[in-house]
């Protein structure tokens, strides 16, 4: 760890609003999460953990993702954050309820956080839930949409591939369209589609040569105003930007190459082993 980040972090100690939101995702996807949340509040330091080695999440096995989730949560622990954001639809649909008490931070959930404003649209009946084979199989989103909206007819659909293209830097190959078109297509009747998955907003520009750009939500936008709300009732919002930390488990050029379609990092993300 270089020097000034030691004395950074040593610091942070002191006052708790100084010290870092921490952000995790299985790779870029949460960098969506990310970028809004730090324009609603420039005044923060941030860590992030893209678990690469791990990527797709969507694929694994709940005693997996509450493997990587657990590890994820304790490096956060040993570097004194003071708030962690589930940038990761599918850890928070399935490992939220049973890891959030363990802790000395708080948590932020995507799904729980999100469900009563995806239920508040006006005059929305019929909405569409985009998301990995994981978060569709929990029906977290349907579950909660309806708690605070039981008329809402709510709909999931596993996209399994798009986290990959995304990933692998594939949204413009000729087959990435076709697959964008063939998933999309399935729910273009819909009031709404929600891109219940931080990497599918990476899509937008494909998915709008199928469906109108009004019918796709990106969930983060209300996250992050609700982050920002929370930690401001709680007295935890942070007065000085010091430093933004980027973390991957495995290919950190390939992490800095993918983030670039939303987000410009300075140097290349360091390598952890958890």
């Amino acid at each position: 760890m270089p020097k000034e980040w030691k004395i950074i972090l040593n610091n942070t100690n002191k006052n708790i609003n100084l010290r870092p939101i921490a952000f995790f995702d299985s790779g870029v996807g949460g960098l969506t999460v990310f970028e809004k949340v730090k324009k609603l509040m420039p005044h923060e330091n941030y860590l992030y953990f893209g678990d690469t080695k791990n990527m797709p999440y969507g694929e694994k096995t709940e005693e997996q993702l509450l493997t990587f989730a657990d590890k994820i949560f304790k490096f956060f622990e040993k570097q004194n954050a003071k708030a962690v954001v589930m940038a990761c639809n599918t850890t928070s649909a399935i490992t939220y309820e049973k890891l959030k008490n363990r802790y000395g931070f708080k948590i932020y959930p995507i799904i729980q956080s999100v469900c009563k404003s995806l239920a508040d649209f006006s005059g929305v009946k019929h909405i569409a839930v985009i998301a990995t084979p994981a978060t569709v199989k929990s029906h977290a989103y349907s579950a909660g949409i309806k708690i605070y909206s039981p008329e809402t007819k709510v709909f999931e659909l596993a996209a399994p591939e798009w986290v990959k293209i995304v990933e692998e830097h594939r949204i413009d190959d000729p087959k990435s369209v076709i697959e964008v078109k063939n998933i999309i297509e399935q729910v273009a009747e819909y009031d709404k589609i929600v891109l219940a998955c931080t990497h599918y907003p990476y899509l937008s520009k494909v998915m709008e040569k199928f469906v109108p750009a009004e019918k796709l939500v990106d969930p983060s936008v209300y996250f992050a105003r609700i982050i920002r709300d929370d930690l401001d009732k709680s007295g935890l919002l942070g007065s000085k930007h010091d430093y933004e930390r980027f973390f991957v488990s495995s290919s950190p050029q390939n992490f800095k190459t993918a983030s670039e379609m939303f987000y410009q990092l300075e140097r290349l993300p360091e390598l952890v082993e958890l």
